[in-house]
């Protein structure tokens, strides 16, 4: 087990920095809002639209300037989607334009609100996330932390990269699952055959996930730009495979609803065998399909609800718009069309897990009792 262990982290070392290039970050410094004033703009310029600007003094807290204080216009156009509304007190992320080569002064550089500082409150709830893991999983918590380090550090700094390199999403996106898959089965349930039955089961009905949402976007037509991040991309990539990118994270989406039932159908044979070691292949099978049948019902309802909640505004829009038009509208077709693929890799990952588990943990069982029974006799 720690030989295979040691395997995939070396693996995932070698793997990772493979795909690793320049990258261009825009810089960014935190700073700390001092003092606000208000201008009404209407009054200012005469205009039509009713426009206030604020005017911030910002006192910044990192970066080469640390200390400095800066003066920076803040409009407010009344749009809540792009305005950010700042309080006296607040911390700001500042974004960083140099206007010469060699930055000596704080006036070679122009200073812009890029928007408030968020991620302490990530942090507060990523941290209770992980201490309620730790303190409720104990060793497994620990594993399952491990794991989502894994696939985490996989999709940043191996999937990213490969799509930013032009290879293919879907292929940058199976060859993420399956190792996201490996590492997280193994390192949870063990290197066993439960644990490989597991992931083949996965693994199959991500293939089959893939292929489905290839066929989804060429029958309905999929654009790829189902919401303002991808329309973001494509002004700094224009170059990229954005319905390729769309089929990666339909794939992505359905992982772990997958693996989960996956796992559980290996899981329940396993004790199965183990509990009445006299059923046979058909018989673990039946029993493995008949927990999947109770599963399936919450898992793809689980999915559902996924990208019910995550769409929720869309679901509101469908009060104001023609039915017809709105579930032909490409967003509502995307969302649709990744829900219904996701839950269709859960119903075929049941069978295919049953089989695969069935098969592997009975006829692997009989091998290993027969060469242990012969060793005795030697």
């Amino acid at each position: 087990m720690k030989k295979i262990l040691i395997i995939l982290v070396m693996s995932l070392g070698i793997f990772l920095p493979c795909f690793a290039g320049e990258e261009q970050i825009l810089p960014a410094e935190k700073g700390l809002v001092e003092n606000i004033e208000y201008v009404d703009m209407e009054n200012v310029s005469g205009g039509e639209q009713n426009q206030v600007k604020q005017e911030v003094k910002v006192k910044l807290l990192t970066g080469k300037f640390k200390g400095s204080e800066v003066y920076l216009d803040n409009m407010l156009t009344g749009n809540p989607a792009y305005d950010i509304m700042l309080s006296k007190g607040d911390k700001v992320i500042l974004h960083l334009e140099p206007k010469v080569e060699f930055i000596e002064d704080i006036d070679d550089v122009d200073f812009f609100i890029s928007d408030i500082e968020r991620v302490n409150a990530i942090y507060f709830f990523t941290g209770i996330f992980f201490a309620l893991l730790l303190f409720i999983g104990r060793r497994k918590g620990v594993l399952s932390f491990l794991s989502i380090v894994a696939t985490v550090a996989l999709i940043f700094f191996a999937m990213t990269p490969m799509i930013l390199h032009e290879v293919s999403p879907i292929f940058a996106a199976l060859l993420v699952c399956v190792l996201s898959t490996v590492i997280t089965v193994y390192l949870v349930g063990g290197f066993n055959y439960k644990s490989t039955s597991a992931i083949l089961g996965t693994v199959s009905s991500l293939c089959m996930a893939a292929l489905l949402s290839v066929m989804a976007i060429k029958l309905a037509t999929l654009t790829g730009f189902a919401g303002e991040e991808p329309m973001f991309l494509y002004t700094a990539r224009p170059d990229l495979d954005f319905t390729g990118i769309l089929s990666a994270s339909m794939m992505l989406a359905a992982l772990g609803a997958v693996m989960d039932v996956g796992v559980s159908i290996a899981s329940t044979i396993n004790e199965i065998h183990e509990t009445d070691s006299s059923l046979g292949i058909k018989e673990l099978f039946k029993s493995g399909m008949n927990v999947g049948r109770d599963i399936i019902g919450t898992m793809s309802n689980t999915l559902i609800l996924v990208y019910l909640g995550s769409a929720l505004p869309l679901v509101l829009l469908s009060n104001n718009i023609d039915l017809n038009k709105f579930f032909n509208l490409n967003q509502v077709a995307t969302e649709i069309s990744s829900a219904l693929i996701g839950s269709i890799a859960i119903l075929a990952c049941v069978p295919i897990t049953a089989i695969i588990s069935a098969y592997l943990i009975k006829t692997k069982h009989v091998e290993e009792f027969n060469f242990n029974a012969e060793k005795k006799e030697d």
